[in-house]
């Protein structure tokens, strides 16, 4: 009896341990769960601000970079103003102050041209496009520097000349400045051009392209419905300048003077060339391989009234002045940076590299013919044909003709170029496919493809500068930064 005190005191101790026990537990648990919402909260802080920076961040850079995209827009639009009033006035020296090129309220583009001319065959163009924002700035927001530098292409003694096989451009072709006569037809498509808004282009096309399929009477002057309009234009190409086209109706594509209604054509012969007379001149006679060069400093001259029997291939920069007439029985190649040079012991007398072989000539890279000091060129002419009496063909008519118009004898690719020259297809095609100084074209057929843009003019150039300068183009284009 006296032991029944006991056991409930140990009952009642067990109890309240238990029950401090569960708050010692309870206690521990909820301290875990503070002590980790204390370590996790700054983390999710940091992680959120920096998401803020970051999209901050973002938003800045894309902000600069439309900026810096306005600004690039400004440069580039006054870089195509400034060519512009450089074609229409050589002596152009730029804008002066900014010229304000757009103002939404917001933000404001401007650009800011200088032009300097250290000497008759450059100019530097300084091209600075500026973004403001708000507009009212006193400095901009981000500036684009361009320099450009820019080179003449002068004239020769001829536009463009062409017999019945016509006249034909593509893709991004342009011929700018120089009269055209064409004895066949005409075709420009994709963006190909002929003559400027500022500066237009005389046009003539006689049509001379029937009968069809030809005959022994071909060519002839096509008749009223007769074989199609002479003047084909698709996609966006154009003509601006004046156009007299026998049987041309149609005068889509054709602007400024535009076509002329009811103007007749009549066909005229291409440029005379006596071969007889240049061949009975021959006073020397090599090999082709002696006329051939290969090398990075040779200098070289041929004598005048020079007949050269074999294929002659110029390359690397080996540089040959010619003294005369030139008579080639094989073809003519000349490639990387070599020169054909006239000498200016010839004054203003222009001379003849007669080419007899169905290759022709071919000038590819940046081969050149060069002018002498009176701004004298000369003239490439070939005399290949699909007629039996080829190369010697006092003339060439019929399917002969038709036959040999599509065959390239001379051909001009990547910079090849030959300002105040004459390229001459006497019966066959001159083909070009770059952009150069090129004095005048003339042949049964010329054919200008891809992005060959050549300028023209109808006035020799001597010594620069010079009335015959038609337009400036781009040599070199750099991003300053400062």
């Amino acid at each position: 009896m006296k032991r029944a005190p006991r056991t409930k005191n140990l009952k009642l101790h067990n109890l309240i341990a238990d029950y401090f026990a569960q708050v010692l537990i309870r206690g521990k648990q909820n301290g875990s769960i503070l002590i980790t919402f204390i370590i996790i909260l700054p983390i999710l802080i940091l992680i959120a601000g920096y998401a803020m920076s970051l999209a901050v961040s973002s938003y800045r850079l894309a902000k600069r970079d439309q900026l810096h995209t306005h600004a690039q827009f400004a440069t580039d639009a006054g870089i195509d103003y400034a060519l512009q009033q450089i074609s229409l006035d050589q002596n152009w020296i730029g804008t002066g102050t900014e010229v304000e090129l757009l103002n939404d309220g917001s933000i404001k583009t401007t650009y800011q041209i200088t032009v300097d001319t250290p000497d008759p065959d450059n100019k530097t163009v300084t091209a600075i496009g500026r973004t403001y924002r708000p507009v009212n700035a006193a400095s901009p927001e981000s500036t684009v520097k361009i320099l450009v530098n820019l080179r003449p292409v002068r004239s020769g003694n001829f536009s463009i000349v062409t017999g019945v096989g016509g006249l034909y451009l593509s893709n991004s072709a342009k011929i700018v400045g120089g009269d055209v006569f064409v004895n066949g037809e005409v075709s420009l498509i994709n963006s190909a051009q002929i003559g400027l808004s500022t500066s237009p282009v005389t046009l003539n096309v006689a049509h001379q392209t029937c009968p069809n399929p030809p005959d022994a009477t071909y060519p002839r002057v096509c008749n009223s419905g007769e074989n199609g309009e002479p003047i084909s234009i698709q996609n966006t190409a154009h003509i601006y300048g004046d156009v007299s086209a026998n049987n041309q109706v149609s005068s889509a594509g054709i602007s400024m003077s535009g076509l002329i209604a009811s103007s007749g054509v009549t066909p005229q012969s291409l440029p005379p060339h006596d071969r007889d007379a240049q061949k009975a001149a021959v006073a020397e006679t090599q090999t082709g391989a002696w006329g051939s060069c290969d090398s990075n400093t040779e200098v070289r001259t041929w004598p005048a009234n020079l007949k050269i029997e074999g294929d002659v291939v110029i390359q690397k920069k080996c540089q040959i002045t010619i003294s005369g007439d030139v008579w080639i029985t094989g073809k003519l190649e000349i490639s990387n940076s070599a020169q054909l040079i006239v000498a200016d012991a010839l004054g203003t007398t222009r001379p003849n590299i007669m080419i007899d072989s169905i290759s022709g000539a071919k000038f590819i890279n940046s081969a050149a013919l060069i002018s002498n000091a009176s701004g004298t060129g000369m003239q490439i002419i070939t005399y290949y044909s699909r007629a039996s009496c080829s190369p010697d063909c006092a003339d060439v008519t019929g399917t002969d003709l038709y036959n040999s118009r599509n065959d390239v004898t001379i051909s001009l690719d990547n910079i090849a170029e030959g300002a105040e020259s004459i390229y001459y297809a006497r019966w066959s095609r001159v083909l070009i496919n770059n952009s150069g100084q090129i004095g005048a074209l003339v042949g049964q057929t010329v054919e200008l493809k891809n992005s060959g843009t050549v300028t023209f003019g109808t006035t020799t150039c001597g010594t620069p500068p010079c009335d015959a300068i038609t337009a400036w183009v781009i040599d070199g284009y750099r991003r300053v930064f400062n």
